[in-house]
């Protein structure tokens, strides 16, 4: 990273001196100079305009004054899509003596205004701020000096994404101003900053979220060590003001810590500020009472098998808090929390709350807990309080929601957790819901009669007598009712008796609690009991389970953001069994596409309790017609949305019957669909499959093997009957790139072929990357209006009509590496006999050879004389001539050669001097091995190109997957925008060096 921070400057004075050399009259030289500098030093892409740099000794006199607008660096794949830097504005000082009398410029100022930093790490450890040469020097040497006196930055956005670590952090609107003296490697830096923290998360788990921080401290900073020193200094986030001190220190691979944090003039109403939700425009408008104490340290090691010492302690006293304009406030806070670990070992963690009770409205809340650590969890805990729920909305601002109805907690548990010794903690927990109401303003009904009554019990510790009974839990809407129990009995068993009974209305329920995005209607019915063990589904009994009854789905509709396609389900019924569920009948619509199922499934309660199961069954499907297409693509629309990769999941395991009259897949019309699929560990697997389509029939056996998302592979065997040459050539990208002749022909083909590959990330096959076998088989076919065909009939001068007639062909063809290799074959020429064979490429390429033997007669009276002339007998029609012709470039503007010499008269004295010379080789011959030579180098050249392109490919589908991961970053960079109320001026869209 110093050596990013040092080459940057270092760019940046080699434009500021230039701008002092009378760029007026040197300018093209000093862009010359500039990019050849910057090409040297920099493996990324710079942008800037010369017209942009502008010198004053006015703004800091006597300091010179050099700035340059909107500047930046964009990275090389794997991030050519991302700007390591971009800088609105940038003032750069320098001491005035040194640059007009001193053998190196003295940096003095660094003023920032606007910009970004994207710093991005990769799984692997690539980051995107590497962006220097290799060099055997451990640092570039530096020809200017520093000692700066002033550093302002303002307007700044950060955005550290580390994939390695599992960290990210977004800042926005950073204002910064550092004052001292310095020099390169170790310096002091009295700093001011502000920020907003959008987003600070490790591991999946979020810290601070759209956060305001303040700080002001003295940095010492020395970069030979990488140590990074902190002294007493005030910080702020939000309203919670603390001190902080110490130094994070990064010499090898491991992360020295030594950090002390306390309080500081807090008031309650202090941390009330970092709680979610509650600091908004309106948060100095709560009244608010109590007082608040904060301290800890961090000190040690951070890596893999080390994590630092910490002490972290937060005391409540007497706090309360209510909203403007709500009747009840919540009072009489009080909070000792510790959380300690005194060693590097993270599971020696305790936590120690021995005080917490607060009042909400009337209703008292109080607990304890104290956990001894994460190896034993020896724990002693309680929590105890009677909420009144009508209450709740007098004390927190909830428009349109009424509630009302008592909750009563009373829970304590003590003791430590063992699984060897069988012993868990003794448990007395307690829940009672009663006569809850719930009422939205959105929906005119009310949820009634809402109870729940639960309790955890466990009075000796044996894992044996642990008790969890839910022993009501229903509620009632517009006259349906739900109601359900459950009970489970020894943890280490865990033996259950439950049972779930009656209506619930989706529609009704989204109306009360919406849910962003989703529509959602219809009504499911339910009458099941269950009883079992836990023990039994891991040791796979399943005949000692029970699990039995009925469940029906009536007009069901379902759509959202990701499902914007929608599901119908007309009506479902099932019912179980111990061992399966048996789905008698599924009437829906997905999408657009009408589809009928029913068949069993297996394995559920495996599935459903444990990770790594596999849901087993077996379906019969059926559709009048189903359209592929819009569940290919992001949107539902094929018009707008290119096909995407369909992942499939790995722990399914379904053999499917399937019969379709009419399927749809990009340009294809399919008609009578059956077959077998079976999908297995995430392979679709195709058996003895038959369709109608493209005037034929269509047998298929293969599998889609969609596990490597980035390289989806397929394979298949097809036996292909009487399908049409032009519908093949129109449907087909294949048939275009490799067979592009049919264009020109009509009439039908049958084929059996062995076909294999990658799909690229639109479900189309890669063509670089086919392997294929088969024979080719055509019946009658009509060949004309071809440019190819003109071109040979001009050049032998052998008939003058552009139509071909062929019958009874057999072709042998093979694709290796994108390149179709045909073997030579036997055909009829218009009545000349004739052997072809050559190739085509994935990219349209062609090279053939054509050896024809043509009868003496039917090259015209002067060839005749000419053969006359040179044998000195008169040639008769059985006489065969041997010609060979070559076919090169591609298929709509060919290359078109005669072997042995460039016109027809060459030709024949090449030939006939062969055929007097009694050679051992003919002109066929010699021009066969030529062709063959050529065709080798051409093949290699094509299999290195089809390698290049498909890693290409992998490389383009690998930056699609990790997307996925940006989605992260873009949505902090939104959050950002929304925070910070404007938007940053336009960044340059072109990586071009002026």
């Amino acid at each position: 990273m110093k050596r990013l921070l040092i080459i940057i400057v270092s760019i940046l004075v080699l434009l500021i001196a230039s701008a002092v050399a009378l760029p007026f009259i040197f300018k093209d030289k000093i862009v010359e100079r500039i990019d050849k500098e910057i090409s040297e030093s920099v493996n990324a892409q710079v942008y800037y305009d010369f017209k942009n740099i502008s010198l004053s000794i006015f703004k800091r006199f006597p300091h010179v004054s050099a700035t340059i607008k909107e500047f930046g660096i964009i990275g090389n794949p794997p991030f050519q899509n991302d700007t390591l830097v971009h800088m609105d504005r940038l003032q750069v000082d320098f001491n005035l003596r040194s640059v007009l009398f001193g053998d190196y410029p003295s940096l003095t100022g660094i003023h920032l205004d606007g910009g970004s930093l994207y710093v991005k790490v990769l799984e692997d450890g690539t980051a995107n701020y590497d962006i220097t040469y290799p060099s055997e020097e451990t640092e570039p040497e530096s020809n200017f000096q520093i000692g700066i006196d002033l550093i302002e930055v303002n307007d700044f956005d950060v955005v550290y994404d580390d994939r390695q670590l599992q960290y990210f952090m977004a800042l926005g609107k950073i204002k910064m101003e550092g004052k001292g003296d310095f020099t390169l490697d170790v310096y002091d830096l009295p700093v001011k900053m502000e920020a907003m923290i959008a987003d600070i998360s490790y591991e999946g788990t979020n810290y601070l979220r759209n956060k305001k921080f303040k700080g002001e401290t003295l940095m010492n900073i020395d970069m030979d060590q990488m140590k990074f020193s902190f002294g007493d200094g005030d910080f702020n986030i939000n309203d919670f003001l603390f001190g902080f001190q110490g130094l994070i220190a990064m010499p090898d691979d491991d992360i020295e810590l030594d950090l002390t944090f306390e309080g500081k003039n807090n008031s309650f109403k202090s941390i009330l500020s970092l709680v979610p939700g509650i600091y908004t425009d309106n948060f100095s408008d709560i009244k608010t009472s109590g007082t608040m104490d904060f301290s800890g340290f961090l000190k040690g090691i951070y890596n893999e098998q080390s994590f630092p010492a910490f002490d972290v302690s937060i005391k409540v006293a007497d706090g309360m808090f209510q909203y403007p304009d709500l009747p009840r406030p919540v009072s009489n806070i009080n909070l000792d929390m510790q959380v300690k670990n005194a060693t590097n070992n993270l599971d020696n963690t305790s936590v120690n709350i021995p005080t917490f009770n607060l009042d909400f409205g009337t209703n008292p809340v109080s607990g304890r807990f104290f956990l001894a650590d994460l190896l034993t969890y020896e724990m002693d805990g309680a929590l105890k309080g009677k909420l009144n729920l009508e209450e709740v909305t007098s004390i927190f601002p909830v428009e349109g929601l009424t509630l009302k109805g008592i909750l009563d907690v009373n829970a304590q548990a003590k003791g430590k957790y063992d699984s060897a010794a069988q012993i868990i903690p003794t448990i007395d927990a307690k829940m009672l819901l009663s006569n809850a109401y719930i009422k939205s303003a959105d929906y005119p009904a009310p949820i009634e009669n809402l109870n729940v009554n639960a309790s955890i019990l466990n009075p000796t510790g044996d894992m044996n007598d642990f008790l969890v009974d839910l022993s009501q839990f229903g509620f009632e809407l517009e006259d349906e009712q739900i109601s359900g129990r459950l009970k489970i009995n020894d943890f280490s068993l865990l033996n259950w008796d439950g049972a779930l009974k009656g209506t619930l209305d989706f529609g009704k329920m989204l109306a009360i609690f919406p849910m962003e995005g989703i529509i959602m209607e219809g009504k499911v019915m339910a009458d099941i009991q269950t009883k079992g063990s836990y023990q039994d589904v891991e040791a796979g009994r399943y005949n000692r389970l029970d699990t039995r009854g009925s469940a029906s789905i009536s007009n069901f509709y379902f759509t959202s953001a990701d499902l914007p396609q929608g599901i119908r389900i007309h009506q479902a019924d099932a019912d179980f069994s111990p061992d399966r569920i048996n789905l008698t009948k599924f009437d829906s619509r997905v999408g657009e596409s009408p589809l009928l199922a029913s068949g069993f499934l297996s394995n559920y309660v495996n599935y459903i309790l444990k990770d790594d199961e596999t849901l087993k069954g077996q379906l019969t499907l059926n559709s009048s017609k189903f359209n592929v297409n819009e569940w290919m693509t992001d949107t539902g629309s094929t018009e707008s949305s290119a096909l995407t990769v369909i992942e499939l999941p790995k722990n399914i395991d379904f053999n499917m019957s399937v019969a379709a009259a009419e399927v749809l897949y990009d340009n294809l019309v399919l008609k009578d669909i059956q077959g077998s699929l079976a999908l297995k560990e995430g392979v679709l697997s195709f058996k003895d499959a038959s369709m109608s389509t493209l005037g034929g029939k269509v047998m298929m056996n293969g599998s889609y093997d969609p596990r490597d998302l980035t390289a989806p592979k397929f394979d298949f065997s097809l036996n292909l009957a009487n399908l049409s040459i032009p519908q093949a050539f129109q449907s087909f990208n294949t048939v275009k790139a490799f067979a592009p002749i049919a264009q020109h022909l009509t009439g039908n083909f049958n084929t059996n072929l062995d076909f294999s590959g990658t799909l690229g990330q639109d479900m189309m096959p890669l063509l670089s990357s086919l392997d294929l076998k088969g024979l080719l088989k055509v019946t009658e076919a009509s060949f004309q209006n071809s440019t190819l065909l003109q071109g040979i009939t001009s050049l032998t001068k052998l008939n003058d009509t552009n139509t071909l007639q062929f019958r009874n062909l057999s072709i042998p063809i093979e694709i290796n590496q994108g390149v179709m290799d045909v073997k030579p074959f036997d055909v009829k020429l218009w009545d000349y006999q004739a052997n072809i064979q050559g190739s085509t490429g994935f990219d349209g390429s062609i090279n053939y050879l054509i050896n024809m033997q043509v009868p003496a007669g039917e090259f015209g009276s002067q060839a005749n004389a000419l053969l006359a002339a040179i044998s000195g007998n008169q040639m008769d029609q059985s006489t065969l001539i041997p010609i060979a012709i070559n076919l090169g470039g591609t298929y709509n503007s060919p290359k078109i050669g005669l072997a042995g010499g460039n016109s027809i008269e060459n030709l024949l004295t090449s030939a006939l001097k062969s055929r007097g010379a009694a050679e051992k080789e003919n002109i066929q011959e010699q021009a066969k091995q030529q062709f063959q030579a050529a065709e080798d180098s051409l093949k290699k050249e094509l299999t290195l190109k089809s390698q290049m392109i498909q890693d290409s490919l992998q490389k383009e589908a690998d930056k699609k997957i990790s997307e996925t991961k940006d989605k992260a970053v873009d949505e902090a960079k939104n959050l950002l925008r929304g925070i910070l109320g404007k938007p940053k001026p336009a960044k340059p869209d072109t990586t071009k060096k002026n």
